[in-house]
């Protein structure tokens, strides 16, 4: 590229809003336009220098430090190439989208490289008073299909343990999509009658019912614009799942008691800690339905996948439960809490902490103010199966069954191969065992 066309690149970039710089093929930086210097080098400037170097703090490419590099990432595509980085800023480490578009000269020869950098409000890499919080491998993983999957209207399903923070990652979509100014709309359908569904979702028509004095709006029409995020969606009888699924199919609904078929406006994302898979298999999920919400999957991680981030949300969660802004762990109670089993995952940490609050005297927590024995679900190390008595064969297999599928280390699918047995004959066992 000529120099004259090099330096009307640089005051077009210098016009644009979002932060930018050029760099060429050995990672050095040629320049950066206003807005980077003013968000992300506190007006330092940082031409001549290396990319991985002003964002990283590295001293080779990110590819050589176990990141992935979007620049080598569109040198070898000859493409634009997105990618998820922690960066460097003078507010500290964030969350930041980096888009590398590739600039050809007048012989179609790579010459510089353009690098977009958005900084993700979703999330926070820091200890944060609200939203996602994290930085570990496995929650970066999540929080770039979060980035992904939220400017499209495609439906999500959110997979993984309880506590998870499944809502708070619908919330992040919710927010990081064109529907972020709608409704954020929240239905747990765990216990939900075929009554009680049809009128809170659809709504109903004064006279509809004894009792029925009023119109009422129903939840899919307060939801449209926005989201609509279905909690538990694997606890949904079929006799209800065929009224989503025709809802989702034809984007209509009607109101208890009325008439007339209205349009639905909304992009829903569902949540469930269950194996949908094995219900489709065991025909107690419709395949149908499954894959009309099964658009996108993203896997929330539980702690025992991102255990490095026990302490960041430690202290996140303090901020948020704590009653006395000088709150703080001690070191030992940091380290003992990242080393704890949380079954419940964030949920359980969220309540072992303001339990703690509570037990402190002071403004240090320490570990005696956490370790309290009369826990209903202690901190086991040890996850050996016992039996204090002998039981029927039956029985026996009961309890084992429940107790393999409360470890946390595998899903049904890989616990039916372990057991040798297919994933529908362990969930018909499951289902066998609870009933009894």
């Amino acid at each position: 590229m000529s120099l004259p066309a090099l330096s009307e690149l640089l005051s077009f970039l210098d016009s644009l809003p979002e932060p930018r710089i050029v760099m060429d093929a050995d990672y050095r930086i040629v320049a950066a336009n206003a807005a980077y210097l003013r968000e992300f080098s506190g007006g330092t400037a940082v031409a001549g220098h290396f990319c991985y170097e002003v964002s990283h703090r590295f001293d080779v490419p990110c590819d050589q430090a176990g990141e992935s590099c979007p620049l080598k990432l569109s040198l070898e595509a000859g493409a634009s190439q997105r990618v998820l980085h922690l960066h460097h800023t003078p507010r500290g480490d964030e969350h930041v989208a980096v888009e590398t578009m590739p600039i050809r000269d007048d012989k179609g020869r790579i010459a510089y490289f353009v690098e977009t950098m958005r900084v993700v409000r979703q999330a926070s890499s820091r200890p944060a008073a609200q939203g996602l919080v994290g930085r570990s491998p496995a929650f970066v993983t999540m929080l770039d299909k979060v980035l992904r999957v939220a400017p499209s209207d495609a439906a999500v399903l959110l997979l993984g343990e309880t506590g998870t923070g499944k809502e708070l990652v619908a919330h992040a979509i919710h927010e990081a999509s064109a529907r972020e100014a709608g409704p954020f709309v929240a239905v747990d359908c765990a216990g939900m009658t075929e009554t009680l569904f049809e009128s809170e979702l659809f709504g109903y028509e004064k006279g509809a019912f004894t009792g029925a004095t009023h119109r009422k709006q129903g939840l899919v029409e307060a939801a449209s614009g926005g989201t609509l995020f279905l909690d538990e969606i694997g606890e949904l009888p079929l006799a209800l799942q065929v009224k989503l699924l025709r809802l989702l199919e034809t984007g209509t609904y009607r109101r208890v008691g009325g008439l007339e078929w209205l349009p639905a406006d909304f992009r829903l994302i569902t949540a469930t800690h269950r194996d949908l898979r094995a219900m489709v298999q065991d025909e107690t999920f419709r395949r149908d339905l499954y894959f009309r919400i099964n658009t996108f999957p993203i896997h929330t991680p539980a702690l025992h996948e991102r255990p490095e981030d026990i302490p960041l949300l430690a202290n996140s969660l303090l901020e948020r439960v704590g009653r006395q802004r000088r709150r703080r762990f001690s070191p030992a109670a940091l380290t003992w809490l990242s080393g704890r089993r949380f079954t419940g995952n964030i949920r359980e940490l969220r309540n072992l902490i303001e339990r703690a609050t509570l037990l402190a005297n002071g403004e240090l927590i320490d570990v005696a103010d956490l370790d309290d024995p009369v826990d209903v679900v202690p901190a086991a190390t040890d996850h050996a199966f016992r039996l204090n008595e002998v039981v029927d064969l039956a029985s026996l297999e009961r309890r084992y069954l429940a107790w393999a599928k409360a470890r946390p280390d595998g899903d049904l699918a890989s616990l039916a191969g372990r057991l040798g047995i297919s994933q529908r004959t362990l969930y018909r066992k499951l289902q066998v065992g609870r009933a009894g």
